[in-house]
């Protein structure tokens, strides 16, 4: 009687001791897999969009480039911090290329986000516009990139955009997808490399680095000119950063060479 009323206690003590089992978590649905990231992709470059357009429009005159800069970089990082879980917090094509071609993105969702980007764009833009007034808007293009006119030399410009995208592609491969070098400061690192781009790029191509930046407001203030060099520039640089990272920088998961 005395080892089964030891037992007895043994059991209870150990039945109200032990912690409840957490419920079973269930795997994400279709509208958590497929939808809500598109949504949060187009939500996402709205914002961005519409804030960098705004900084422009409505950029003070003695404060030069470091409005647009640190508005256009501190946007980014929210956006990237408070989306990442979503989305992985994209908003650029070439970053969607480039995470694509580095093995950590389906290749049915590509399509969609790339779309969702460039409509983000054109509604971030035209929010832009919605909120400046018309002689600001006009004097600015939209916030379209117009440091190039008709029969500015482009060479420098595009190879800027090509060096400069690929820099900051480079940053959000291995900040955020290489599982040797990637940081819970990812977000961080890639506002700083977009605040440090337009710092030292901004008067030479206006350091776009995102075609759905530049897409947005041409449609808007329909602005078109050497608008080719902001998508040529941003996807070849996108592309590069790609295989830097595939055939050279990456750990051994990505790497597709001398793994041995």
């Amino acid at each position: 009687m005395a080892d089964e009323k030891m037992e007895m206690n043994e059991v209870g003590t150990s039945l109200v001791s032990s912690e409840p089992k957490p419920p079973p978590v269930k795997p994400p649905n279709k509208y958590e897999r497929v939808f809500q990231p598109c949504l949060a992709e187009v939500v996402g470059t709205a914002f961005f969009v519409f804030i960098g357009c705004v900084s422009v429009i409505e950029n003070v005159d003695n404060a030069g480039r470091l409005q647009p800069a640190l508005v256009h970089g501190l946007m980014v990082a929210i956006m990237v911090a408070c989306m990442a879980e979503i989305s992985g917090s994209h908003f650029n094509p070439p970053f969607t290329l480039a995470i694509f071609l580095c093995g950590a993105m389906e290749m049915q969702m590509v399509i969609p986000y790339l779309a969702c980007q460039l409509l983000g764009g054109v509604l971030g833009a035209a929010m832009a516009k919605l909120m400046t007034s018309s002689e600001k808007y006009a004097k600015a293009n939209g916030a379209a990139f117009d440091v190039l006119d008709s029969n500015a030399p482009i060479g420098g410009a595009l190879f800027g955009e090509i060096a400069m995208t690929c820099l900051i592609t480079m940053v959000v491969l291995l900040g955020a997808i290489n599982h040797k070098t990637r940081s819970p400061m990812a977000p961080f690192l890639v506002g700083c490399t977009v605040i440090c781009n337009i710092l030292a790029g901004g008067d030479v191509s206006g350091t776009c680095l995102n075609p759905a930046r530049a897409f947005g407001p041409a449609i808007v203030s329909n602005y078109w000119t050497n608008h080719w060099i902001y998508w040529v520039g941003p996807i070849a640089g996108g592309l590069v950063a790609a295989a830097l990272v595939r055939l050279i920088l990456g750990d051994r998961k990505i790497r597709l060479i001398l793994k041995s």
